[in-house]
């Protein structure tokens, strides 16, 4: 155990991939720092011997609680009247910028066309997405952060890559009849 690194340490240096997990999923900077500080609690209590793998138990948690937040937001906004647009990020204050931010602002981040794309995916096949396509995360990583099995995540990664002009929309009037 003394090889290995302060709990805070550990989760401080992830904490730029961790935020842009969480706002890539969300599109909301305000929901991904409150899914970082929720992951970070649930961070602390875990027993750190026992994970093997630092960087992708944190995206499984983050992922599984921006998941959470996206289900609840996909719920409150089938309440809205409207369509929903992300929240861009300010990119003229990146000096400014809270930690973990700046990853965000220097390109990584997925632009407010990308985000509407997104928003036509399922919440798992959006965080599928993300992982596998944004961050390259292994389908093994992938299938225990959203809690499916390998077959299934790349299933889902594979449709959430049909285009989107080929892919019924996920929002607004059905079609019926022509």
């Amino acid at each position: 155990m003394t090889d290995r690194p302060d709990p805070a340490d550990e989760f401080a240096s992830h904490r730029a991939l961790l935020f842009s997990i969480a706002y890539e999923i969300l599109g909301s900077v305000a929901d991904a720092e409150d899914v970082l500080q929720d992951s970070y609690l649930r961070w602390r209590s875990v027993n750190h011997t026992s994970v093997e793998n630092a960087r992708a138990y944190l995206a499984q948690i983050v992922t599984r609680q921006a998941l959470g937040v996206l289900r609840s937001a996909v719920r409150r906004r089938e309440e809205y009247v409207g369509p929903w647009l992300p929240e861009p990020l300010l990119t003229s204050a990146a000096a400014d910028a809270p930690e973990g931010l700046d990853h965000v602002l220097t390109g990584e981040a997925v632009t407010t066309a990308m985000l509407l794309v997104l928003e036509s995916l399922t919440p798992t096949q959006r965080a599928v997405f993300v992982l596998r396509e944004v961050f390259g995360f292994g389908y093994p990583e992938i299938a225990a952060a959203v809690d499916k099995s390998e077959d299934a995540v790349r299933q889902l990664n594979q449709r959430g890559g049909t285009p989107r002009s080929q892919a019924p929309p996920r929002h607004g009037p059905s079609s019926s009849g022509s």
